[in-house]
């Protein structure tokens, strides 16, 4: 697969508004590993395979374990996941499923998630699913391959 636009991401202002973005995302308190899952979680629905690896690589330095990182697929009844986990995944997975169902965010998955993540981790977590569904729609559209970074 070939990118259809080389250096895409060579524009400052991106790149500084991305920046800030995450600042806010990791300065939220939500748990690392957590979000680390939460942003591969939402780009392997999204098939963006440029985020995949690269969610592969910052879980795997975030701490988390090939066993749980192989896992993350099915996460549903899977004991290597807590029930904080599992909420943020089941967030995650709504918010990037919007078109799928109306009201895809259900009261529920709220409530769950509300029940262990405090409203600046919960803020934290849809801002990670935000910033990951935008990236993974451009770089799918672009077909950035596997394997690129952006440092």
């Amino acid at each position: 697969m070939k990118a259809r636009i080389q250096n895409a991401g060579v524009q400052p202002d991106v790149t500084t508004g991305v920046q800030h973005l995450f600042k806010a995302i990791y300065a939220g308190g939500a748990p690392r590993q957590t979000l680390e899952l939460v942003h591969l979680r939402a780009s392997q629905i999204n098939g963006c395979s440029a985020c995949v690896d690269t969610g592969a690589e910052t879980s795997r330095k975030a701490g988390i374990g090939p066993e749980k990182l192989l896992a993350l697929a099915a996460w549903y009844e899977n004991p290597l996941f807590d029930d904080a986990e599992r909420a943020a995944l089941a967030l995650t997975e709504a918010a990037t499923r919007l078109s799928d169902r109306p009201g895809a965010v259900t009261d529920e998955i709220w409530a769950e998630a509300a029940r262990h993540y405090d409203e600046g981790q919960l803020h934290a977590l849809v801002l990670m699913v935000a910033v990951t569904n935008f990236f993974n729609r451009i770089n799918t559209t672009l077909r950035v391959p596997a394997g690129t970074r952006w440092d």
